[in-house]
């Protein structure tokens, strides 16, 4: 993807639309109720993300914003809900890491993508946390490499659960897979919520999730986590070794989640919208929930966050590419 072009699709299009009729408009907006689309069930990161920043965005901005979980295909058909929507800033997206990469998971099956990546305008980053790899405290698995040994003695037994082909849980897999050489089954299911439920009814064997949402029955003990695809630690998972340190250098992701409305959104809206979400990012309990979560703001303004999903999708691209066409796409 080249620089140029990407902001020339998400910046330049919403600034010529200020003229004219796009002022007048953002200055009643928003008139009725704000859906934000979440491409996921209930109970994963992107849910995690959009609920308090729905309601801390009702607040500010006094029109009810309703999250609409639009799920499917990995997230494909929220996002691609999203930018077929009228772009009026009544329609918004919190979606997942993996919205950069789908349109490209089409492409090798040789189909037309659902939605292509310029058809949205980023707005604000709102959390970015390593992918972590968990296990029931019942497993025999107490090291990664306990895991990766077994994997070796039975390839293609071992099963986890992601929330769907070359979504933003099944790709730090798939790199995970490569780097240690090993074949792992994949159980895609269509969201991190149902995901996370069937690892933690046994019906898998591991799962990938973000920290936030397998932080309490890390808590409780019912879960331990063997490795994280952080770039370095952090003090929320200071005790979980990355896998770069484990020896699998360049295995690094990312599970983030970030606003976006479609293109042609007017300016002046974009504008307020994002002046909206620095404050809601500001806002102690925001603040409060996420931390507690386990997964803390990851804040990011436009300018900001345009540069990291532009540099995200440079570097996961290619990963996809690697990854090539699965049995079941």
């Amino acid at each position: 993807m080249h620089r140029r072009k990407f902001l020339q699709g998400t910046l330049a299009a919403p600034l010529v639309s200020a003229f004219g009729a796009g002022a007048s408009h953002a200055q009643s907006w928003p008139t009725r109720n704000i859906t934000m689309i979440n491409p996921f069930p209930p109970g994963g990161q992107a849910d995690l993300a959009a609920r308090p920043v729905a309601a801390a965005l009702e607040k500010l901005l006094g029109r009810p914003v309703v999250v609409d979980n639009r799920q499917g295909a990995g997230g494909a058909l929220g996002n691609a809900a999203a930018a077929r929507a009228e772009p009026d800033g009544h329609t918004l997206l919190m979606t997942l890491s993996s919205v950069t990469i789908l349109p490209e998971a089409d492409r090798l099956f040789d189909r037309k993508p659902a939605y292509e990546l310029d058809q949205l305008v980023p707005i604000a980053r709102v959390l970015a946390d390593p992918g972590v790899l968990p296990v029931l405290s019942t497993s025999p698995y107490k090291t990664l490499q306990d895991l990766i040994d077994d994997a070796k003695k039975r390839p293609g037994q071992i099963t986890f659960s992601s929330s769907g082909n070359y979504g933003a849980a099944h790709v730090p897999y798939e790199m995970f897979q490569q780097a240690a050489g090993i074949k792992l089954l994949h159980v895609p299911y269509r969201g991190g919520g149902p995901s996370l439920a069937a690892f933690l009814g046994g019906q898998v064997d591991i799962t990938a999730q973000a920290p936030g949402p397998v932080k309490p029955y890390v808590d409780e003990g019912r879960v331990r986590l063997l490795a994280s695809w952080g770039g370095k630690r952090t003090p929320e998972l200071a005790n979980v070794p990355t896998l770069i340190e484990l020896g699998f250098a360049g295995v690094e992701y990312y599970i983030w989640a970030g606003l976006f409305v479609p293109k042609g959104t007017p300016a002046p809206i974009i504008t307020r919208l994002r002046d909206a979400m620095r404050e809601v990012m500001q806002d102690p309990h925001v603040i409060s929930v996420f931390e507690k979560a386990g997964s803390p703001p990851a804040y990011l303004d436009q300018p900001d966050f345009i540069r990291f999903v532009e540099a995200d999708a440079a570097r996961l691209i290619p990963a996809v590419k690697k990854i090539g066409r699965l049995d079941n796409p």
